[in-house]
């Protein structure tokens, strides 16, 4: 399946280079041209100067873009020049909504659209191991296999369009509370004295294990927080969270309580490092003799 990527960035890149190792990828567009180009120079691939050129060339386009505002633009340049019968594999954290109006927009010119967030963090996306969620036609899900199978580990057909992005919706609450959890702890940790390398090591084969534990308390430890999740990323997931939940007429507590963290950060200059810096935040909880809340 002659395959085009749309989206070349932290996840997007790493995902891009493992169809290509796949034999399945034909080329690729980025909104800024050098990354593109970069992989082109680096795979051999194709360098298109536009979805439009991307769509009319290849069977099947993922794409991983920011917002809900990018996949609707993208999807709707895209239907400009697809070919009937192409597959649109989104891999993007939108709405559900979002997903269920791009598969509309699509299905109109013919073509499938399965929404198909994934989870796993960079690393993830470096090794191929990532969880696939994904929401629309069984069929379709049948014909992209082999494409999702080259990104991801744990590949799952939830059901119909939207259950891909509702199941990330789920997936983003559980990080906000784990984060921290995680978070509070590591402070509470460094506040004990306790030697930080150990109880990580120690606590990662325990009972209160995450992803996160193992993969982000690293990172708290040495207050050093490179981009993996950025907070500015993962705030606008929440957002869409948030406004999903107002539909059954509920507020999340984890939720709110995780974006108010989050505007802090940001305020602070600190909305591109990753979601583990929320320990910044925490640790003032001892720093402060915990008269403050984080």
């Amino acid at each position: 399946m002659k395959t085009g990527f749309i989206g070349l960035g932290a996840m997007g890149m790493h995902m891009a280079r493992n169809l290509q190792k796949a034999g399945l990828l034909a080329g690729a567009w980025n909104r800024t041209p050098s990354k593109a180009t970069a992989l082109a120079a680096e795979t051999g691939c194709r360098s298109y100067d536009s979805p439009a050129a991307l769509a009319a060339d290849c069977d099947a386009i993922v794409l991983c873009v920011s917002a809900d505002t990018d996949v609707l633009a993208v999807v709707a340049e895209l239907c400009t020049a697809i070919r009937a019968g192409s597959l649109v594999i989104d891999c993007s954290t939108v709405s559900a909504g979002t997903a269920r109006h791009a598969a509309g927009s699509l299905a109109a010119h013919g073509c499938a659209f399965l929404d198909c967030p994934v989870s796993g963090g960079v690393e993830g996306a470096r090794d191929a191991t990532l969880a696939i969620m994904c929401g629309g036609d069984a069929a379709a899900f049948g014909s992209a296999r082999p494409v999702l199978a080259a990104m991801g580990r744990t590949v799952v057909h939830l059901g119909p369009s939207g259950f891909g992005q509702a199941t990330k919706a789920t997936n983003q609450i559980m990080c906000a509370g784990i984060i921290q959890a995680v978070g509070e702890a590591m402070a509470f940790a460094r506040s004990e004295g306790l030697p930080l390398d150990r109880v990580i090591e120690t606590l990662g084969k325990g009972a209160g294990s995450s992803w996160y534990f193992v993969n982000r308390a690293p990172f708290m430890a040495r207050e050093h927080f490179p981009a993996g999740f950025r907070v500015r990323l993962h705030q606008k997931d929440l957002g869409i969270c948030r406004d999903m939940a107002a539909r059954h007429g509920a507020t999340l507590p984890v939720v709110e309580s995780t974006l108010a963290q989050y505007a802090e950060l940001i305020a602070e200059g600190h909305g591109d490092e990753d979601i583990s810096s929320i320990y910044r935040l925490k640790s003032r909880l001892f720093d402060d003799g915990g008269e403050s809340e984080a």
